[in-house]
């Protein structure tokens, strides 16, 4: 049987009410057995979990009427950013990149991470000065974006593109030359891709165009130069990781399983940061 609101889901279980095959994802908890969705919405049910009434996503969280909310927040804001530097010049961007550990003849001093600035990590995954890299990140964020956020919910979604972003700034940081500056979007970008990745293969669909995908990202960034393939590598496994734990949690333990997961790669990504830093101060 396959589950009648997921089709490419199979499953053994169905609703004790109307008998339609249920999936885990859509189960909720009654009295005796489980029933669907839409048994509990029509009052015909006599489920016992909260907001049984709202409609979950693959990650359980609440389906939005507007799945890509959050995505046009992101693009708001790397937007405004982008027009600022186009504003304010070079010295507007050297305030805000990602870089390790440099003295700055601009601003006559030292500046980076090291030297306590710990925002150009986030910064700096919303920064572009090249058009070109702008557009690219933004259709990358759009149309991937729109993917993601739906299967997932705003709040995780939101967690999902800021870890991402983090962790490709935090590789960038462990890996490069401490006076080498880095910007963009990238690593959410990649985070979105490896996400995808994992809902594919959750979903049963396809894998052959989203790994052809994956594998013409990743020879793009290794093969043009000047590309930052710590944060693309960075983001991308973040993403991956990130998203498996929150599709795969345990019903019973899910929100104890996706927060945890989400501290333990956002203690990883600090590990990486705090070693460094001793490493260069």
């Amino acid at each position: 049987m396959h589950c009648y609101r997921h089709p490419d889901v199979e499953t053994g279980i169905r609703c004790t009410r109307c008998e339609k095959p249920i999936c885990p994802d859509c189960m909720v908890s009654a009295s005796v057995g489980f029933q669907c969705p839409d048994c509990v919405r029509g009052g015909s049910g006599t489920g016992h979990a909260p907001d049984a009434n709202q409609p979950r996503t693959l990650a359980g969280g609440r389906v939005a009427a507007d799945g890509r909310l959050v995505t046009k927040i992101l693009i708001a804001v790397n937007l405004a950013l982008f027009l600022a530097v186009q504003v304010a010049g070079d010295r507007f961007t050297d305030e805000l990149v990602m870089i390790g550990f440099a003295y700055n003849p601009v601003l006559g001093e030292v500046v980076g991470v090291a030297d306590g600035e710990w925002y150009r990590l986030l910064t700096s995954a919303f920064l572009h000065q090249d058009v070109a890299h702008f557009v690219f990140n933004m259709l990358g964020l759009w149309i991937i974006g729109g993917i993601v956020e739906p299967e997932l919910g705003r709040i995780r979604y939101a967690a999902l593109c800021l870890l991402s972003g983090l962790s490709g700034s935090a590789l960038v940081y462990l890996l490069d030359a401490p006076n080498q500056a880095s910007l963009g979007a990238s690593g959410i970008v990649y985070g979105l891709i490896g996400s995808w990745v994992v809902l594919a293969r959750r979903r049963r669909y396809d894998m052959r165009p989203v790994l052809l995908f994956v594998a013409i990202s990743l020879v793009l960034t290794f093969a043009r130069p000047g590309v930052s393939w710590e944060a693309h590598i960075g983001g991308l496994v973040a993403g991956a990781v990130l998203t498996y734990a929150l599709v795969h949690a345990p019903r019973a333990r899910r929100a104890l399983v996706q927060y945890g997961a989400c501290g333990l790669l956002l203690l990883i990504d600090l590990g990486m940061v705090l070693g460094r830093t001793v490493a260069l101060t």
